[in-house]
């Protein structure tokens, strides 16, 4: 019995820690960073906000573990390591591309991360801050992965990946929090969003077949 017990216990407070979880992603939607108030949390949850104190100690370690699960970057790059390993025959030039094409896709759909990624680059925090080096820390996977293949080619991969990465987060939080095009292309119609991805493709290949000037 007391074997039973336990295990009751035990799912209860795993049902719970996710009710808190996904309540954080539900909470960050709704009203962004600014409402992610314990008494917010708990009440999208369900529960009773001591649990928060007894599961996860404080409402930033709660909100830290939300975000750690839903950084698109970390995450598609960590499923890429695997893929590195494999000698892709396509190169590092193609792996670049599904990332950022894909990244570009998960974004547009993710409106919890969308939040999130305001929250990161307008407000000082130490959990933003932290998934920044985790996200450093895995990219740093990728770009050793490709300085191989493109050992004694004058290629700044790294500056043109964080002007394409840096583009895809603007340019989707424009398009969903205006009402406005960006340089002429409407950006909530499949065809604008087709001419980023053409643009991203295009951008890649002739950072890999161009001459790079050094001035």
């Amino acid at each position: 019995m007391p074997r039973k017990l336990y295990k009751g216990e035990k799912n209860d407070k795993e049902r719970t820690m996710g009710k808190l979880i996904a309540a954080v992603g539900v909470v960050l939607q709704e009203k962004g960073y600014p409402g992610l108030t314990i008494a917010n949390i708990s009440k999208a949850a369900g529960v009773d906000r001591k649990l928060v104190y007894l599961y996860f100690e404080t409402v930033e370690n709660l909100v830290e573990t939300y975000i750690k699960g839903k950084d698109f970057w970390v995450s598609a790059t960590v499923h890429a390591v695997e893929y590195f390993g494999k000698a892709p025959t396509e190169g590092s030039k193609g792996v670049l591309e599904a990332l950022l094409l894909n990244q570009m896709d998960g974004f547009m759909e993710n409106k919890e991360m969308q939040k999130a990624v305001a929250w990161q680059i307008s407000e000082k925090s130490e959990i933003m801050s932290y998934i920044s080096r985790e996200r450093e820390r895995m990219s740093a996977l990728y770009f050793a992965f490709a300085d191989k293949e493109l050992e004694g080619k004058e290629v700044d991969l790294r500056a043109v990946t964080s002007i394409l990465v840096a583009g895809i987060y603007y340019l989707v939080l424009h398009a969903e929090n205006t009402e406005s095009t960006f340089c002429e292309i409407d950006l909530t119609e499949k065809a604008g969003l087709d001419r980023i991805r053409l643009a991203i493709k295009n951008i890649l290949s002739w950072t890999y077949t161009q001459k790079w000037t050094t001035e």
